[in-house]
C-alpha cells in the first residue's frame, strides 16, 4: 500500500475548500526559476487565461519575487479582459508566502477579487 506524500495531502485539504465555491480558480506552480498561473473554470472544465513569467517581459535586474509581482498583474489583466473578476486562490502544496504571495497580492491590487 502506498501512502500519499506530504505535499498531496496539502494540495487535496486546499483544494477540498475551493471546489464547493463555484468561482473560477487562480493556480500557482512554481519551479524554482519560474511561476505560472491559471484561472481554470471547474465547472466547464476549461482553462480561461494561462501565464507564466517565461511570456512576461521581464528586465535584467528583476529578482524572482518582483517576477511573481508582473506576472500577477498581467493575469489580473487577462482576467478582466475575459469578465472575470471574481475568483479564489488556489495555492496547492506552497506556502502563502514569497512568490506565491507576490502573485495573489498583485492580482488584488489589479481588480480580481479572491
Amino acid at each position: 500500500m502506498q501512502l500519499k506524500s506530504k505535499k498531496q495531502n496539502r494540495m487535496t485539504r486546499v483544494r477540498a475548500s475551493i471546489k464547493t465555491s463555484g468561482r473560477p480558480r487562480l493556480t500557482i506552480y512554481r519551479s524554482n526559476m519560474h511561476i505560472w498561473a491559471q484561472i481554470i473554470d471547474d465547472a466547464a472544465h476549461k482553462t480561461i487565461v494561462s501565464l507564466n513569467t517565461k511570456a512576461i517581459k521581464l528586465e535584467k535586474g528583476d529578482t524572482k519575487t518582483m517576477r511573481s509581482t508582473k506576472l500577477g498583474e498581467q493575469i489580473a489583466k487577462l482576467a478582466l479582459a475575459k469578465n472575470v473578476t471574481k475568483i479564489v486562490f488556489d495555492r496547492g502544496a506552497y506556502k502563502y508566502h514569497g512568490r506565491v504571495k507576490a502573485v495573489a497580492e498583485a492580482a488584488r491590487l489589479a481588480g480580481l477579487e479572491f
